[in-house]
């Protein structure tokens, strides 16, 4: 029975696969296909799970290398998480400062020119805000300036 090891690099990560009798282990072909040559948290799950599934009995894995792939798992977990959070964290900040807008002046460029106009409403419906500056929607990173409106006193009667 012949033992060669094969390599998958993918985006910073290196995944390294042992091929028995000649052939990958089905259940880490079928992770590695189903993400596209990136590794995820089920595709790693996956693979851990054939490894331990399909590993020699006279030559049990050792067990600081399932330490070591159970920590990078957690890792990888983590860093998703925060990644995920950040990301919302940001959509969060973008909504805020687009509702911030709403009756400020705006200056915005349109092709060659720039224009400006007071901001009337504030859309969330795609995934940047629009602003709605003089009937036309504008994404709020094409907004250039903002400031103050001026407020003209009504004289009193």
């Amino acid at each position: 029975m012949s033992i060669e090891s094969i390599t998958a690099a993918s985006a910073g990560s290196t995944l390294t696969s042992t091929v028995v009798g000649g052939g990958l282990y089905a259940g880490a072909e079928k992770a590695i296909e189903a993400s596209s040559g990136t590794m995820d948290k089920q595709a790693f799950l996956e693979l851990l799970v054939t490894q331990l599934r399909n590993q020699d009995p006279s030559s049990p894995m050792d067990s600081n290398a399932l330490m070591a792939q159970t920590t990078q798992m957690a890792s990888m977990e983590a860093l998703t998480e925060l990644s995920t959070t950040s990301r919302e964290s940001f959509a969060l900040q973008m909504r805020v400062a687009a509702t911030a807008m709403v009756g400020q002046n705006v200056s915005y460029t349109s092709g060659t020119e720039t224009l400006t106009g007071a901001v009337t409403s504030v859309s969330f419906a795609g995934s940047v805000p629009m602003v709605t500056v003089g009937g036309k929607e504008i994404p709020l990173d094409s907004i250039s300036t903002i400031s103050a409106t001026t407020v003209t006193p009504t004289p009193a009667a």
